[in-house]
């Protein structure tokens, strides 16, 4: 590799765009790159103070402009974070495959979770599927809501029977479970699987089919208040739960263990049938990260335990050893692709043998997966029916595979001059493209639904495959190592700079920024809970730095009390950075009211504060 400056090459790759980015540090940083590596052990013991002295030491920024520029913040990163250039791997999936948000200028901080599909997928399948009748292309960014990739069926049936006796459910479903299966995994043997509206969905159900009538306890270990937890409590108690929460340290939120222990041991519970523990190994407002060791302390006290996974981030279900820690039930739940409407569905995990507890109950919530017919378009001028064109698609054979652009109609063998019949039923499924013919397709069979994909710009068929999630093969090929370390350093370099702003002639100091949760550590999570406040000391509310941000496309969740961020797997360096700077613009005390009287200006609804 030819040796390059860091900053002719990181000005084309610290964004994400770069589709085959690579750095290299400059002659000064070299010494930092020739240390031995430090072991494992030692690197999680020194991060956070190595965190602290490298970036910005001694260091605080009263006001916006003192910023150093995302070139220059890019560089001081790198040299503290060497290893950083290592996941070079997601800069090109995210350039491939999530180009949208760096075309956008859109910085996804929203939610935190994993998607099934890519953004490449959706668009290409709009392309192939709505042939344009203009020379326009389709939408850049068709939103999930306005092109789903499927829809949701919602089923009134009653949880227990539906785990035992199974359902009627399509190919796409099938198959779409059985990918989710495997990138947990979770085994079939020893869990069943029911698919819900959301992750709130999951909790009801659970709370509406579990014995409290003899199991009275529930008890709950979260760290922010959460609508899916709450739903649950008020269920349960309507059927005569007793509800307990664990109790956390405060700004800090640690979990009071003490306390905890005691609850979960308690004498008093003479029982042996001590009741739910609902439990978390990820808080998905703070990034506080929860010993699993709990559930086992749980379980020899004779709890049932739900472990919500939904916040566990990509490729930690491999760590996590269900085998040694089964719970009787799990809670995840999955969007359709990153960067669009968030939406998706739940999924809840009964063990096998704790179906059998579940009493029957039949509550709204449980749902299945229909192909989207708008998006398996088939042309009305197609000949036989959609059964037997289905047939003629699984007849064809893969001779070749041509590169295109351009809209794609769909179509049945027709008979060519001097043609039999029968040779018409021999022949390859033609997939017509700009007049040309290309025989090399993948496609869902469901019913009368069609699902045809593209990679790239080539048509391929896949026999052995009925459904690609994309985005779930990436996490699958880039590994929990990689994965978790890009996180590590964007929320750990985040949490650093946010702590450096304060508020300028004050006569006592103000930091702006106010951090619960844990701060700089090696072992956190990708997301974290903040507040703003003024150079008086009052805090910001919530709701307006996230309308601010969204004007500024930078997209952030908002709790009761506090600001929440997440860092997705694709989210790079850059997107860490424009927070950041977002964020400091509160150290002008002006600000809110400057952005107040633009927005009227513009003839836009005025921000209510």
């Amino acid at each position: 590799m030819q040796s390059t400056s860091t900053r002719e090459v990181t000005e084309l790759c610290f964004h994400g765009c770069c589709p085959t980015p690579f750095f290299t540090l400059n002659e000064a940083d070299k010494s930092i790159a020739a240390k031995p590596r430090n072991s494992s052990a030692e690197n999680r013991r020194t991060f956070a103070s190595t965190t602290s002295s490298s970036l910005f030491p001694n260091t605080e920024f009263n006001n916006p402009d003192s910023l150093p520029s995302l070139q220059e913040a890019f560089d001081q990163f790198i040299r503290t974070y060497p290893n950083y250039t290592e996941t070079y791997q997601i800069d090109e999936i995210r350039a491939q495959e999530y180009y949208n948000l760096s075309l956008s200028n859109h910085v996804c901080l929203d939610y935190i979770g994993i998607g099934l599909f890519s953004f490449s997928q959706l668009h290409n399948q709009l392309s192939l599927t709505y042939p344009s009748t203009s020379s326009s292309p389709p939408p850049l960014r068709p939103h999930s809501s306005e092109f789903p990739v499927f829809h949701l069926s919602y089923k009134s049936v009653n949880l227990k029977n539906h785990l035992l006796e199974g359902g009627n459910e399509s190919r796409l479903e099938s198959a779409i479970k059985k990918r989710i299966r495997e990138f947990l995994n979770i085994s079939e043997d020893d869990y069943s699987v029911v698919l819900t509206a959301n992750r709130t969905s999951a909790f009801r159900l659970v709370a509406e089919s579990y014995p409290f009538g003899s199991c009275k306890k529930l008890l709950t270990v979260y760290d922010h208040d959460s609508e899916a937890v709450d739903t649950m409590i008020n269920s349960s108690e309507k059927r005569g739960a007793q509800a307990m929460a664990a109790e956390f340290t405060w700004p800090r939120l640690r979990i009071q263990s003490s306390k905890l222990r005691s609850m979960i041991t308690s004498k008093r519970m003479i029982s042996k049938k001590r009741g739910l523990f609902v439990f978390q190994l990820q808080s998905r407002v703070t990034g506080a990260r929860y010993s699993y060791q709990w559930m086992k302390v749980a379980q020899e006290h004779g709890w049932h335990i739900l472990l919500d996974a939904c916040a566990v981030g990509p490729k930690d279900m491999d760590s996590l050893g269900l085998s040694l820690f089964q719970p009787d039930f799990l809670i995840c739940s999955f969007y359709k692709v990153f960067g669009e409407n968030p939406s998706g569905f739940g999924c809840l995990f009964v063990k096998k043998s704790a179906i059998s507890i579940l009493e029957t109950s039949t509550s709204a919530g449980i749902v299945s997966i229909v192909s989207a017919r708008k998006l398996f378009y088939l042309p009305e001028e197609s000949s036989g029916t959609e059964t037997e064109f289905e047939q003629e698609l699984e007849l064809g054979g893969s001779s070749s595979s041509n590169s295109f652009s351009g809209p794609i109609s769909i179509q049945a063998p027709t008979m060519e001059k001097g043609e039999s019949s029968t040779s018409v039923r021999n022949k390859d499924t033609r997939v017509k493209i700009n007049g040309q013919k290309i025989s090399e397709i993948e496609v869902i069979d469901e019913g009368s639904d069609l699902f045809v994909e593209r990679r790239s710009t080539v048509i391929r068929r896949k026999r052995n495959s009925l459904v690609e999630c994309r985005c779930l093969d990436h996490i699958d090929a880039l590994g929990l190592s990689l994965v978790n370390s890009r996180s590590r350093y964007l929320v750990n370099w985040l949490i650093n700079g946010l702590t450096k702003l304060q508020h300028p002639n004050a006569e006592r100091a103000v930091p702006l920024v106010k951090i619960y949760g844990p701060k700089i550590k090696f072992d956190r999570g990708p997301a974290l809970a903040f507040n703003l406040f003024d150079w008086k000391g009052e805090k910001v509310e919530p709701i307006l730095i996230q309308k601010l941000a969204d004007r500024k496309s930078i997209s952030l969740s908002y709790g009761i009390r506090v600001v929440t961020a997440a860092f997705g797997f694709i989210a790079t360096f850059a997107d860490a950075y424009k927070l950041w700077a977002f964020v400091a613009q509160f150290l002008d005390a002006d600000f809110v009211e400057k952005e107040r009287w633009r927005y009227t200006a513009l003839n836009q609804t005025t921000i209510e504060i």
